[in-house]
């Protein structure tokens, strides 16, 4: 199996369950097991599906926010899903020592992809180009 070299952030991870053209097909040219997501990226993913089935109203809003929730875990269930491991919280409190201004969870996924000395595929650069050492894609242009 291949070695694990591009991490998708949750903005990429959107776009390509949206199949927005670029990042299509960019994944697809990419072997099986270079490419994965984090388990921060789950998280709020589905944080964000059980938020929009609580704020629904009417039956039918419930039942696509609930449909919205299983298409997201079928994806899930098909694209290896990088812990937050030892490794990743080392890097984590190295990065906050350095006082790096981003949020919690782009800390956390920028400390994996570091763990793993990987290349994240965002389109968040604003944010993660604050990350000293990180290396970043855009597959979304």
């Amino acid at each position: 199996m291949p070695a694990l070299r591009y991490i998708l952030d949750t903005d990429s991870v959107t776009h390509h369950q949206l199949g927005r053209p670029a990042i299509v097909q960019r994944i697809a040219q990419v072997a099986i097991g270079e490419a994965a997501t984090t388990v921060i990226t789950l998280y709020e993913q589905i944080r964000g599906r059980l938020a929009a089935i609580n704020r629904q109203q009417s039956d039918e809003e419930v039942q696509q926010a609930f449909q919205r929730l299983q298409q997201t875990h079928s994806y899930f269930c098909r694209i290896p899903v990088v812990p937050f491991d030892s490794k990743a919280v080392a890097w984590y409190q190295q990065l906050l020592q350095q006082k790096i201004r981003i949020g919690t969870q782009d800390l956390r996924i920028a400390a994996i992809v570091l763990s793993h000395k990987a290349v994240l595929v965002t389109s968040n650069r604003r944010h993660f180009d604050l990350v000293p050492e990180l290396r970043i894609e855009d597959w979304n242009r």
